[in-house]
């Protein structure tokens, strides 16, 4: 655990945190908060992706919120485009920069309403996900880098909200250096969890925040 701890290791620890749990599920629906000091710009493409996370939080929040519908699937299609700047604020977060440019992720989730519905009115379950692929592009150099990660997420609830997400990473397909920096990663996060509060904090917040703002949309459906 010591290698973990090392400044070069933990850089490349927090850009691995940063594609897939960002990507992934929740993380995916999050808005990210708009820069104080200018107006993001949107471009078409942005406000298609974020009418797509917009019409999947509309199905989720109801069973993760009431319990109901309890039967069914839920499936999504997402894309979303993270800035530099947007990802250089949240690798701040840990006191490192971030060494691309902006990331296109995109990710096909799906979900078990029946479990969606125990989260919310069980007093403690353990949620196991489908599996999924997360597929990342990467801006660097006048360079686009393909990445995809494999996720099968499980997530214990207590009281409706997560107390412990495993990512359960799989097979990655990336370039021979990012794919061997990545698998050390995750294979450590696999075994000792090094991740699992990031992917909590942000279902949680999905939950708890980005629910309620769409609260009056997703209670007339």
């Amino acid at each position: 655990m010591q290698n973990i701890r090392s400044p070069g290791l933990k850089r490349i620890l927090l850009v691995a945190a940063a594609l897939p749990s960002l990507a992934a599920a929740a993380p995916c629906l999050a808005q990210t908060a708009p820069d104080s000091t200018t107006a993001p710009v949107q471009t078409e493409q942005d406000k298609r992706e974020k009418a797509e996370r917009d019409a999947c939080a509309a199905k989720l929040c109801p069973t993760l919120h009431t319990g109901k519908p309890d039967t069914g699937s839920i499936v999504c299609n997402l894309r979303k485009r993270w800035s530099k700047d947007t990802l250089s604020k949240i690798m701040a977060r840990g006191h490192v920069s971030w060494p691309w440019g902006d990331a296109h992720c995109a990710t096909k989730i799906s979900f078990d309403r029946a479990k969606l519905a125990q989260a919310a009115i069980a007093p403690q379950v353990e949620a196991q996900f489908d599996k999924s692929e997360v597929h990342c592009q990467l801006a660097a150099d006048n360079t686009a880098y393909e990445v995809t990660v494999e996720v099968q997420p499980k997530v214990t609830f207590k009281q409706g909200k997560a107390v412990k997400a495993n990512m359960n990473w799989g097979k990655i397909d990336a370039p021979k250096l990012a794919k061997s920096a990545l698998w050390s990663v995750t294979a450590a996060d696999n075994t000792f969890g090094l991740l699992q509060s990031i992917a909590t904090e942000e279902i949680n917040n999905f939950i708890e925040n980005r629910c309620l703002e769409a609260k009056e949309e997703w209670q007339q459906k």
